[in-house]
C-alpha cells in the first residue's frame, strides 16, 4: 500500500461516521502465574496478578473504529445489571454515542471472562444472553434504524448469534442504509447467511464459509466455489473470506477475485483480529477506498491484531508504520501539512524540541548540507519547509528550478539531519510556522533577524530565531555559472 494515501485517509478519519449494531458484551481477562498444581484436585492454581475489562463483541469492533480517529454510534440491547452499566460506562470513556443503546430489564449483559497465565490461556467462563429480543424491544431497534441511519457514512453489522440481530433488525438496517446509498458491512454468525441479503460486503472466515456452503475449503478451487455459493445465495455486493495464514480473497459481483496474502508476523492470539477486519474496512470503505483497497488495508490491520494478546485495538500509527516497512527510502519523511501536524504535537508532548527551516534547496550542495547539520543541533527535530515549483519559479524566475520539487524532496529527506519534508506552495513559509509552532526557526545568516518572516509568530509564544551562517561560496549560483563557464564554448 502507498504510505501517504494511508497517512491522508487517517488525517481525515475524524470526519467518518459509523453506525455499529450488534452483541455487546465485556471482555474480562484475569493475568496471572501458574506455578503450581492444586491440592484439592489435578488442576492449575493461578495466581491473579492484574485484572482488566475491555469491550468485547461487537463493543470492541467500536473500540478499533474510534481507535482508527473515526465517530461512533452504537445500536444495541444491554440488561438493566452491572455489566451493562458497566459497558455504558467504558464507552463514554471512549467518547461513543450511546443514545441507540436500549435497555430489557429482563436481559442478561453477556460477560466473558478469561484467565491467562504465562500468556496462554487457561480457561474462559461465559455468563450470557441468548434470547431473541422481545418484540416491543425489537420495535424500538427497527424503528430508531429507519429513523437514523441517513446520519452515517457507514453502517456495521457485528453478529455474535447473541440475539440482537434479529432477522427483522437485519432487514431493517440493509434496507434503510441501501435506500440512501450507505454501505452495510457484516459480520456473519450460524450457516444461513440468506439473512443477509442485499449487504454490500460480508466478512466470514474460512470456517464460517464452509459451514454456510458445506464445502471444504482445501485449496483456490474449493475456495472459489465456496465463494461463488455464498455470493450467489445471498445475493452481495462483495465478500471477503478471511483465511488466517493464507491471508484474505475478496470476490466481486462482477466476478473478480483478488487474493491479498497474509502479512507475516508472529502470531499470539487471533481472538478479534476479525472485529479488526471489519473496523478497518469500514474506515477505508467511507473514506473513499476501492473494496480491494480497503481490504488491503484491513490486512495490515488483522496483521498487528493477532500479534496482540486478547481483544485489543490496532491504531493508526501501527498501521503507518506497518506499511512504511515497505517503504523504507527518504520518502517516509515526507509529509503533507495535515499530517505532519499531529506528528508534531504529538513529539512536542513528548519533550521533543522542533527546529525549522525553509528554502528551494535547488541543486542540492556541500553548502546545504552543512547549514541543515548545524539547524539540526539546534533541536531534536528538524523539519523542512521545501519551496514547490511554482513558489520557485515566482521567488527566481521562470527558468527555476533546475530540479522538480518531487526529487528536491527526495534528496533532502535521505539526509540523516532532516527529519520531515513538507512542500508549501506560498511565498513564504507563513502558514506553516504558525501550524507547527516550531522552538526555533532557523535561517541563513545572510539574512537579519527583522527579515525572517515568521519571526513575531515564533517569539510570541516563546520560541526563539536562530541565524544559521552558509559556508562561504557555496551557492546554486555559483553552481550554474561554473557549468555555463566550462560548457558555454562546447
Amino acid at each position: 500500500m502507498d504510505r501517504t494515501v494511508v497517512e491522508k485517509l487517517f488525517a481525515h478519519s475524524a470526519e467518518i461516521r459509523s453506525l455499529v449494531i450488534g452483541d455487546l458484551m465485556l471482555d474480562e481477562y484475569l493475568w496471572g502465574r501458574a506455578d503450581r498444581i492444586s491440592p484439592e484436585a489435578p488442576v492449575q492454581v493461578v495466581d491473579v496478578i492484574r485484572e482488566e475489562l475491555r469491550l468485547g463483541g461487537a463493543g470492541n469492533v467500536v473500540h478499533n473504529l474510534a481507535a482508527l480517529g473515526a465517530q461512533v454510534s452504537v445500536c444495541s440491547v444491554v440488561g438493566d445489571d452491572q455489566n451493562g452499566r458497566e459497558l455504558l460506562g467504558q464507552f463514554c470513556h471512549h467518547h461513543i454515542d450511546t443514545r441507540a443503546i436500549f435497555q430489557d430489564p429482563e436481559r442478561r449483559t453477556s460477560r466473558k471472562t478469561r484467565v491467562v497465565a504465562s500468556h496462554q490461556q487457561i480457561v474462559r467462563i461465559d455468563r450470557e444472553s441468548r434470547n431473541a429480543l422481545p418484540a416491543a424491544v425489537e420495535q424500538q431497534l427497527c424503528l430508531w434504524i429507519a429513523a437514523h441511519v441517513c446520519e452515517y457514512s457507514v453502517v456495521v453489522l457485528s453478529d455474535y448469534n447473541k440475539g440482537v440481530l434479529t432477522p427483522a433488525v437485519i432487514a431493517a438496517a440493509i434496507s434503510a442504509a441501501s435506500a440512501v446509498g450507505i454501505p452495510v458491512l457484516v459480520d456473519p454468525k450460524g450457516t444461513d447467511f440468506t439473512r443477509y441479503g442485499g449487504a454490500t460486503l460480508l466478512t466470514p472466515n474460512r470456517k464460517e464459509a464452509e459451514a454456510a456452503t458445506g464445502i471444504p475449503i482445501t485449496d483456490t478451487a474449493s475456495l472459489a466455489q465456496a465463494g461463488a455459493v455464498i455470493m450467489k445465495g445471498v445475493g452481495l455486493q462483495h465478500l471477503l473470506i478471511t483465511r488466517s495464514e493464507e491471508g484474505m480473497s475478496l470476490f466481486s459481483k462482477d466476478g473478480d477475485v483478488v487474493h491479498i496474502p497474509t502479512v507475516a508476523r508472529e502470531v499470539f492470539d487471533v481472538s478479534g483480529a476479525g472485529d479488526t477486519v471489519l473496523a478497518a474496512l469500514a474506515v477505508g470503505i467511507a473514506s473513499g477506498f476501492s473494496m480491494a483497497e480497503a481490504a488491503r488495508l484491513a490486512n495490515v490491520a488483522a496483521g498487528i491484531a493477532v500479534g496482540k494478546l486478547g481483544t485489543s485495538v490496532v491504531t493508526p500509527q501501527e498501521i503507518i508504520d506497518a506499511v512504511s516497512l515497505d517503504h523504507k527510502d527518504s520518502h517516509t519523511k515526507i509529509k503533507s501539512l495535515d499530517v505532519l501536524a499531529p506528528l508534531i504535537a504529538a513529539e512536542k508532548g513528548r519533550g521533543k524540541r522542533i527546529v525549522f527551516t525553509n528554502g528551494c534547496f535547488d541543486l542540492l550542495h556541500a553548502g546545504h548540507v552543512k547549514y541543515l547539520q548545524k539547524a539540526r543541533n539546534l533541536g531534536d527535530l528538524l523539519i523542512l519547509g521545501l519551496n514547490s515549483d511554482a513558489s520557485v519559479r515566482r521567488l527566481k524566475g521562470a527558468k527555476r528550478p533546475l530540479i522538480d520539487q518531487d526529487e528536491r524532496a527526495h534528496l533532502l529527506a535521505a539526509l540523516d539531519c532532516i527529519d520531515y519534508v513538507v512542500i508549501f506552495d506560498e511565498d513564504t513559509p507563513l502558514n506553516l510556522i504558525t501550524a507547527l509552532k516550531p522552538l526555533v526557526l532557523a535561517k541563513g545568516g545572510d539574512y537579519s533577524l527583522d527579515g525572517v518572516v515568521g519571526r513575531d509568530v515564533v517569539e510570541a509564544y516563546g520560541g526563539r530565531v536562530e541565524l544559521v551562517t552558509f559556508v562561504d561560496g557555496k551557492s546554486t549560483t555559483n553552481i550554474i555559472e561554473r557549468v555555463l563557464e566550462l560548457y558555454s564554448v562546447e
